[in-house]
C-alpha cells in the first residue's frame, strides 16, 4: 500500500485499539464482580492479574515460556530451511515440479494435528514428538510461497544471469532469491505463527512441558484464573514473535523486499 509520501510503514502503537481492550477488560470486570453475567469458573481480570503475579514470582510461567519459545524457534528454523531448499528445487526444475507436486498437495491437505496420535506412538511423550509436529506443519507455508515466488520470476530476469555468465549457484543467489524474497518472507511469517500454535497443541496433548501443558494442568486443578494467564501469555508471545520477525526483516533486508511482507 502506498500513499503520496511513499510506502506506509506498520505502526506498532495503536492508542485507540489499546483503549478498546482496556474498556472490554473493565466491562468484563464489572460483569463478573457484580454477577451481572453468571458464568461458571469465569474469573475477573483482577483475579487473572493476581494469578499472573503469583505464577511469575514462582518462576513457573517463565520456565514454561522458555520451553515453548525454544521449541517454536528451533522447529521454525528447521522447517524454514527445508521449505526454502525444496521450494527452490521445485520452482527451478519443471521436471521435479511435475512429478512431485501431486504428492505434496495430497500430503499438505492432511491437518498436522491428525499426526499427533502417530507421533505419540512413535516418539512417546517427548520433545522429539513436539518438534516433529512443529516442523511438519511449518514446512508447508514456506515451501508453497517459495515455489510461487520462484515460478513467478519473469523469464527476462533469469536471462540476466545468462548474460553475465553466472553459474547456476550464482544465478540462484544473485537473481532468483532476491526476486522471490517477498514471497519467501510471507511464508516465513505464516510458518512462525503456525509453529507456535502447533507447539502449544503438542504440549497440551503429548509433551508434559511448555505453555500448553501449563494450561491443561491449570484446568485439571480447577484454577481458571491461572488457565487464562497461560492463554494471555500465549497470545502475547505470538504478537512478540511476529513483531520481532517484522523488525528483523526491516533492519536486515532492503525496503523493496519487505513491502509485501509488512503489509
Amino acid at each position: 500500500m502506498e500513499s503520496s509520501d511513499g510506502p506506509q510503514r506498520w505502526n506498532p502503537s495503536n492508542p485507540l485499539g489499546i483503549a478498546v481492550l482496556i474498556s472490554l477488560a473493565a466491562l468484563w470486570e464489572v460483569l463478573v464482580r457484580f454477577r451481572i453475567a453468571e458464568v461458571r469458573f469465569l474469573p475477573a481480570p483482577s483475579q487473572i492479574a493476581v494469578a499472573a503475579q503469583e505464577a511469575f514470582l514462582a518462576g513457573e510461567i517463565v520456565e514454561r515460556l522458555l520451553h515453548t519459545v525454544g521449541v517454536t524457534m528451533l522447529g521454525w528454523c528447521i522447517a524454514s530451511a527445508i521449505g526454502v531448499a525444496l521450494g527452490l528445487l521445485l520452482g527451478l526444475s519443471p521436471v521435479a515440479y511435475r512429478y512431485s507436486m501431486t504428492s505434496f498437495e495430497v500430503t499438505r491437505a492432511i491437518p498436522p494435528i491428525t499426526f499427533v496420535p502417530a507421533a505419540l506412538l512413535i516418539f512417546g511423550f517427548s520433545l522429539k514428538m513436539e518438534l516433529v509436529l512443529v516442523i511438519y506443519g511449518g514446512v508447508w507455508p514456506v515451501l508453497i510461497n517459495t515455489i510461487g515466488g520462484v515460478r513467478s520470476i519473469p523469464p527476462e530476469l533469469r536471462d540476466v544471469g545468462r548474460m553475465f555468465r553466472f553459474t547456476r549457484l550464482e544465478t540462484v543467489r544473485k537473481v532468483v532469491l532476491p526476486a522471490a524474497l517477498p514471497s519467501v518472507l510471507v511464508g516465513l511469517r505464516l510458518a512462525l505463527s503456525l509453529c507456535l500454535v502447533l507447539a502449544i497443541v503438542a504440549e497440551m496433548v503429548g509433551n508434559p512441558a511448555g505453555l500448553g501443558n501449563g494450561l491443561i494442568s491449570a484446568r485439571q486443578a480447577l484454577q481458571p484464573a491461572l488457565m487464562f494467564v497461560y492463554v494471555i501469555v500465549a497470545g502475547l508471545l505470538g504478537v512478540a514473535l511476529n513483531s520481532t520477525l517484522r523488525t528483523a526483516a526491516r533492519l536486515l533486508l532492503p525496503s523493496n523486499a519487505i513491502k509485501e511482507f509488512a503489509s
